[in-house]
């Protein structure tokens, strides 16, 4: 049961990283138990309360146990947390770039994976502590606000063209071809999935699927945090929402969701349905 959900802008400097701040206490008496679906973004979580387990069920060796603050993805699959007691922290969603620049390493290094802050930077484990020894969200807020803008002051550049890149697949709502992508920032298709899955942890083809897919899960109402904003259509039937979102068909738009979020667009697109990654 959510008891706490405080959503907060960052200091304008830190916005073209991080578009809001979730400060969130829930408790559970029982466990509790999401189903987070996949995403073309990195999640940070800084808590302080009671931990959970985050598990892929692929490989148990992708998740952690026991954590209540780690950095997770970005995932090419659904995965689930399970949560028992009263937990509380800040959540924050990072496209890739923007992770790439605040973690400091590449995400290959964390694609399909949790990994808890303390087997990372110390700056993240210490910025946890802090956020936990300071009383209220306004100020957990502005510590947030002071230690994201250090770092990056100090952090290393992401290569334009790389940049460019994501830009042209998001932007495009996944639309746009890989060959035409590696073709506008000057690189071979294999030159361009080397370094994108390397440095932004996933290859762009995958990536534009996630960013298809993250397009149609908002317009189902879930509301994936850093998916674009969803221009919803009405009571269309599943056809016409395939053919909205940049999918093939009713078929390949029911593939997609079973493969990143477990379920069928109408299992997701249900009253009450709970949503993976508020935000």
């Amino acid at each position: 049961m959510m008891i706490e959900a405080v959503v907060a802008r960052p200091a304008p400097l830190l916005r073209p990283y991080v578009d809001r701040y979730l400060g969130y206490r829930e408790h559970a008496a029982r466990p509790l138990i999401r189903h987070e679906v996949a995403g073309a973004f990195v999640v940070l979580i800084l808590g302080w309360g009671a931990p959970l387990d985050v598990t892929d069920p692929r490989a148990t060796t992708r998740g952690a146990s026991g954590v209540n603050a780690f950095v997770a993805g970005p995932f090419d699959a659904y995965c689930t947390t399970r949560t028992v007691g009263e937990g509380v922290g800040v959540q924050l969603l990072l496209t890739p770039p923007a992770a790439r620049l605040l973690l400091g390493l590449p995400l290959g290094e964390l694609a399909n994976r949790a990994v808890p802050v303390d087997h990372l930077d110390r700056w993240l484990a210490r910025l946890r502590d802090d956020l936990a020894a300071v009383p209220d969200w306004p100020g957990r807020f502005a510590r947030l606000d002071v230690a994201l803008a250090d770092r990056l002051a100090v952090a290393g550049p992401v290569d334009r063209r790389l940049l460019r890149a994501w830009r042209l697949l998001s932007g495009s709502g996944g639309a746009v071809e890989v060959g035409a992508v590696a073709d506008e920032v000057g690189w071979s298709r294999r030159h361009l999935a080397t370094v994108f899955r390397r440095e932004f942890g996933l290859p762009p083809k995958t990536v534009g699927r996630l960013v298809r897919f993250q397009r149609a899960y908002a317009t189902l109402g879930q509301g994936v945090a850093g998916a674009p904003p969803a221009d919803r259509p009405g009571a269309l039937g599943w056809a016409e929402l395939a053919v909205h979102c940049g999918y093939y068909d009713q078929s390949h738009l029911i593939r997609e969701f079973r493969e990143f979020a477990g379920r069928t667009p109408g299992m997701v697109g249900r009253p009450g349905s709970h949503p993976s990654n508020p935000g």
